[in-house]
């Protein structure tokens, strides 16, 4: 009979890869590089922490061992993933890399024009 860590386990594996197959799909369909830096790097960081966090209790809950590592590299992914988009999107908004042309608000837009910086 299937116990409930192994359940929880199987929750967190499917979730996380959910979470990385919506976003391969997301990166293939959305029409501009910003929305698709949203679905890679949303998707990929619930995603591979979903994986990461099934890995933890596999080793945890399985073989006994409390593995630091893999909570650092949550903690990582958790951190830096959003971080990284963001900083990515914003370097292509300032060398000029088109909206789509449905688009229907640019706040970024607005902010640089109100502080003077466009």
């Amino acid at each position: 009979m299937i116990s409930l860590k192994e359940t929880v386990i199987s929750l967190f594996l499917i979730a996380g890869t959910f979470f990385i197959l919506s976003g391969t799909i997301g990166v293939l369909r959305f029409p501009d590089v910003y929305s698709r830096l949203h679905a890679a790097t949303k998707s990929a960081t619930l995603g591979v922490s979903g994986v990461l966090i099934a890995t933890f209790l596999y080793f945890l809950f399985d073989m006994g061992i409390f593995s630091g590592k893999l909570i650092l590299g949550i903690i990582f992914v958790l951190l830096t993933a959003p971080v990284g988009g963001h900083m990515i999107s914003r370097a292509a908004y300032r060398s000029g890399v088109p909206l789509w042309e449905k688009t229907a608000y640019n706040q970024l837009e607005e902010k640089e024009k109100k502080d003077g910086q466009l």
